[in-house]
């Protein structure tokens, strides 16, 4: 029992990560209609900016805030220069201009900070937490409740503010948003900058525990893709929730399954998203588009 409680409580520790960065494919999709394939990239990027302010004596909650604040401006200026002048384009332009995004952020990375691993430090204390037999990491506790934190604030965004109800509004119906005076374009790129922070965020969490290095993405993209998917991605709160349960499967599966050890962890995501695209493609809490012919 110890050693299934130990599992659950890592599993939801993994999966706050894949939560955080499937809250931002979300934030994306519902601002532009658009999958970001890029948004691992872009989240690394903003972890070595943090390692860089970091190495040069900043404390760590300065480097915390100017990361998010960077990463925020950062992503309204991809939207605003690159996504923007193909918005119009076929579905599969805009994909492939992300595809390049990723490729571009990992090149650049690697071009600027070399491919060697590096150590990335925790906010949260080093001594782990008991509670009966079970142990608890502070970085795993951590995690989750930064993961939670995020969630409530931007429901509480979009709930009670201004801003909030318009950038939902233009996701939603943006014609409509024009007539009422909302600027949709300046929506839209908040909806990306709002993104890159949570996806900053998430690299900073996931750096202590895997290192960094210009790929420590590239497999969390494809579990963020699994959480949002099987929580719904037009649901940020089905994605959150979605990224636990992907987690905690993923952890008990490789504990429990023995062909699947670690090795085929990765391939249980994959499964996971070919399943809820057969089964439910809106996903356990997303809503299901229906459109008159």
């Amino acid at each position: 029992m110890d050693v299934f409680l130990q599992q659950v409580v890592s599993g939801l520790a993994t999966g706050g990560i894949y939560a955080s960065l499937a809250l931002s494919l979300v934030m994306i999709y519902q601002a532009t209609d658009v999958v970001n394939f890029a948004q691992g990239e872009m989240a690394m990027f903003s972890t070595y900016l943090a390692w860089s302010m970091l190495n040069r004596g900043a404390p760590y909650w300065v480097a915390f805030v100017l990361t998010v604040t960077i990463a925020f401006v950062g992503g309204l200026a991809i939207e605003r220069l690159i996504i923007r002048p193909v918005e119009q384009a076929p579905v599969l332009a805009i994909v492939i201009v992300t595809l390049g995004l990723l490729v571009i952020f990992n090149s650049v990375a690697g071009w600027l900070y070399s491919y060697i691993i590096q150590p990335f430090p925790s906010p949260f204390p080093r001594a782990p937490i008991r509670i009966g037999r079970v142990v608890f990491g502070p970085h795993d506790l951590g995690v989750i409740g930064v993961t939670l934190v995020m969630l409530v604030l931007l429901w509480l965004f979009f709930r009670f503010t201004s801003l909030g109800l318009a950038l939902r509004a233009a996701a939603q119906n943006p014609a409509g948003s024009r007539l009422v005076g909302i600027r949709v374009g300046w929506m839209l790129a908040l909806g990306w900058g709002l993104a890159a922070l949570i996806g900053a965020v998430a690299g900073m969490m996931v750096a202590p525990i895997i290192f960094l290095e210009p790929n420590m993405m590239s497999g969390i993209l494809i579990y963020a893709f699994a959480s949002a998917t099987l929580g719904g991605f037009t649901s940020p709160g089905g994605a959150v929730l979605g990224g636990f349960l992907v987690g905690v499967i993923e952890n008990l599966a490789g504990t429990y399954v023995r062909f699947i050890g670690t090795d085929l962890k990765l391939t249980l995501a994959l499964l996971v998203i070919i399943v809820v695209l057969l089964v439910k493609p809106s996903g356990l809490f997303g809503q299901a588009v229906v459109r008159r012919v």
